[in-house]
């Protein structure tokens, strides 16, 4: 399950519909309006493989790598989110829920990088992977 922070823009969301990408929003479908950064990680716990797709920064920690989820900080403009959730999902490396979980990625024009569970050190992918 896909799940965009409350603070995706309308405009993003649109787009995720228009081009059919699976996905519920914090605030719309699950959770609830105003739910703080705080209450995400046990929400996120309740949920059956979800992966979170968000602009806040502060989600880009290793110490949040978990079996149970994903994390996607999208560390580009608001106005661009839609275009990276697509492409991550698109990658090979990440093309299914399986293949997140585990995961705290920050996705950016020059590529990806990636905590992974119990790994030492960041991996880093480009988008041609």
């Amino acid at each position: 399950m896909n799940i965009l922070d409350e603070n995706i823009l309308e405009s993003q969301r649109q787009l995720l519909l228009k081009w059919r990408v699976p996905f519920r929003q914090i605030g719309y479908e699950v959770g609830r309006k105003g739910m703080t950064d705080d209450e995400i990680i046990p929400f996120l716990l309740g949920l059956r493989q979800p992966t979170l797709f968000t602009i806040d920064r502060h989600f880009y920690k290793r110490s949040l790598c978990h079996a149970r989820y994903g994390l996607v900080y999208l560390d580009v403009g608001q106005s661009e989110a839609a275009i990276f959730v697509r492409r991550l999902l698109h990658h090979r490396e990440f093309d299914t829920q399986a293949k997140r979980m585990g995961t705290v990625i920050r996705a950016s024009h020059t590529g990806l990088a990636v905590w992974r569970l119990h790994a030492e050190q960041e991996v880093r992918f480009d988008w041609a992977d």
